[in-house]
């Protein structure tokens, strides 16, 4: 059989086309914002990870331009050989510093990084527990390792304890989970995910991709929200994100960031973060640092809009992060809600499988510490009008 057979019989993308429902590849003409221009009109973001609106900032452009200046566009080398510039030292010591452990590694991407860390740390006869809910990369870094992997349901802490109890004590096991879920936007049980790893031996990894700048204190994430900076063994985070780069990172102990250093077959065999990059993660990571107020701005306005939905009738998925749920569990009628609501001029995410169960399909708003209570106000009317000529239930209701 010919190998391309399972592309020609391709067609879910094609007849959403045709249906007018596609709803990937918005082409942006103006900067990521709180409001962009997207295919020639006016649309107030609420689909960004920028959440804490440094992509505009000049001091921390004018990084990016200073780095290309003094060293070019990219480095044409792994870290491992030509790759490791000045530049990529700094951010590693004050990033370590930033988050209290010994050592930082960064990787080129943040899907890479867990990628990197998980593969390298997880070798034959280890074990790596994940709750279902976890990120597809950190799914991914599973398959990649030799070791094998359980898991448990989204934060039930007795699924974890069970899966662990299943660990032989010759093998090693390390727990891995997001800090704050990037669908539902909630934030792991680590308190309890933590006592569990002490008493069956395990080591804990914490994915803050979604939990830098946003929890914690002065956007410190997971650990620090919880106070337990001392008991979480591996921190993973982008630069995508509230850093407002390309990149990825894993805080750790000495000893741990050099043996994936020179083990991780993702980190070794590709090419360093560029220049502009790092320096703009460099730059944005001392912005934070001086501006601690731009998390509880974060915060205020994420609470803002929550409010704001659930006095207009809008049912949410009620935490304590700039990730808002407005659940529409059927496909067809979430990307029908979510073409009205950009036509209308609001940018929301559809999230549909294999970003989340079959049946749980939902549309993903993502507020900037940038937003003012106007755009939020705005926006909320436009999707209480819309989900109102529509009935969101369960399919099996």
């Amino acid at each position: 059989m010919d190998i391309f057979t399972k592309c020609e019989k391709f067609t879910a993308a094609d007849e959403l086309r045709q249906q007018d429902l596609f709803p990937y590849f918005r082409e942006l003409q103006s900067r990521q914002d709180t409001e962009v221009i997207m295919e020639g009109q006016r649309r107030i973001m609420l689909g960004s990870n920028n959440y804490l609106g440094l992509t505009t900032v000049p001091e921390i452009v004018n990084a990016a331009k200073a780095a290309l200046d003094e060293y070019g566009t990219g480095c044409s080398g792994s870290r491992l050989l030509n790759g490791t510039l000045i530049l990529h030292q700094q951010f590693e010591k004050e990033m370590a510093a930033f988050l209290g452990k010994d050592d930082v590694v960064t990787f080129s991407t943040g899907f890479q990084s867990n990628l990197g860390i998980i593969s390298a740390i997880v070798g034959r006869g280890d074990y790596v527990i994940c709750d279902k809910e976890n990120h597809a990369s950190i799914y991914d870094g599973c398959k990649l390792s030799y070791g094998k992997m359980l898991r448990y349901n989204h934060a039930d802490m007795d699924g974890l304890e069970a899966q662990l109890k299943k660990v032989p004590e010759s093998a090693g096991a390390l727990i891995v989970t997001d800090g704050v879920f990037s669908m539902g936007g909630d934030i792991a049980k680590l308190p309890e995910i933590v006592a569990l790893a002490k008493r069956y031996g395990a080591r804990v990894m914490v994915d803050d991709a979604h939990a830098l700048g946003v929890i914690g204190r002065g956007g410190r994430g997971t650990a620090s929200y919880f106070g337990l900076e001392d008991e979480v063994d591996i921190y993973m985070g982008t630069f995508s994100k509230s850093l407002a780069s390309l990149g990825g990172y894993m805080a750790a102990s000495a000893k741990v960031a050099d043996y994936v250093r020179c083990n991780s077959r993702p980190y070794i065999f590709s090419a360093s973060v560029p220049p502009a990059c790092i320096a703009v993660a460099t730059a944005s990571l001392r912005y934070l640092i001086a501006h601690p107020e731009r998390v509880d701005r974060l915060q205020a306005i994420a609470q803002y809009m929550r409010e704001q939905l659930l006095a207009r009738g809008v049912s949410i998925r009620v935490a304590k992060t700039p990730i808002i749920p407005i659940y529409t569990y059927d496909m067809l009628r979430t990307l029908q809600v979510q073409k009205e609501l950009y036509e209308r001029g609001v940018y929301v995410n559809a999230s549909l499988p294999p970003a989340t169960a079959p049946n749980e399909c939902l549309l993903r708003c993502s507020l900037m510490a940038t937003h003012t209570e106007a755009q939020v106000d705005e926006a909320v009317s436009i999707i209480a009008d819309v989900l109102s000529r529509h009935r969101l239930e369960p399919k099996e209701a």
